[in-house]
Order: structure tokens, then C-alpha cells, then sequence
């Protein structure tokens, strides 16, 4: 099973303090040790360096993505993402436009989202998006 993997899952692992023993962190542990190949997009990262403060966080980061091969969308990813995105409020499900275009990349690229965030739930009770 290849994965995208959410801010959410990376968020959780890389804490400072010490990573968080959820599901989702072993799976990405897993994933990360041969056992899928695991997916990174820009989007994350930005919201990934948001989220940390500090040049050795930044830099940790940084040196941990640059080995993961990296998704970029296209004009046609930001149109399918906006499209979810008027799908899921006609439905009454509101969605940020990055989980749109997170969601979005996933179901492109045939990947499963490795994800903490029911934002992610919800948008799969209106399409196809595989989730772990």
C-alpha cells in the first residue's frame, strides 16, 4: 500500500517532546522502514514548517522530505480539488482547500491518505478516497 501522508500523521511524529504512539505513527514508522512507499507533497510541508518553530526543526524537516519523492499538482489537480471541494458543500460537508487538494493529489496518484484528520473522514462519504 503506497501512502500519502497528512500533516496530521507528521505532526504527531515529529514532536519534540516524543512522538505520539498513535496507529498512524507506526504506519508511517512502517511505511517508512520498506513496507510502502510513502508520499510527500509541497502543501504539507508548508503546513509542517508553519507549525514548527526553530532553524533545527526547519532543517530536520527539510532533510527528512528531500529523501521522499515529492507530488506536484497541476492546474488540473486545483480544478478536480475545487470541484471536491463544491461536491462535499452541496452535501454540507465544508472542507479547507488544502484537505481538498491533499484529498485530491491521493486520489490522482492511486495513493492511501494516512491521515489523523476527520476532515478526511468526511470528504470520503462523498467520494472514492482511500484511508488509513
Amino acid at each position: 500500500m503506497d501512502i500519502l501522508v497528512d500533516t496530521s500523521v507528521w505532526s504527531l511524529a515529529l514532536r519534540r517532546d516524543t512522538p505520539s504512539e498513535s496507529k498512524a505513527v507506526e504506519a508511517l514508522s512502517k511505511a517508512l522502514d520498506g513496507d510502502a512507499d510513502v508520499y510527500v507533497t509541497g502543501i504539507v510541508l508548508q503546513e509542517l514548517l508553519q507549525g514548527f518553530l526553530g532553524t533545527d526543526a526547519r532543517q530536520s524537516i527539510n532533510d527528512r522530505f528531500s529523501s521522499l519523492p515529492s507530488l506536484v499538482p497541476d492546474t488540473s489537480d486545483h480544478i478536480e480539488a475545487a470541484d471536491l471541494r463544491n461536491r462535499c458543500r452541496r452535501k454540507g460537508i465544508q472542507i479547507g482547500t488544502m484537505d481538498a487538494l491533499i484529498a485530491q493529489l491521493s486520489i490522482r496518484y492511486k495513493l492511501t491518505l494516512l491521515t489523523t484528520d476527520n476532515n478526511f473522514k468526511n470528504i470520503s462519504r462523498v467520494i472514492k478516497l482511500k484511508l488509513s
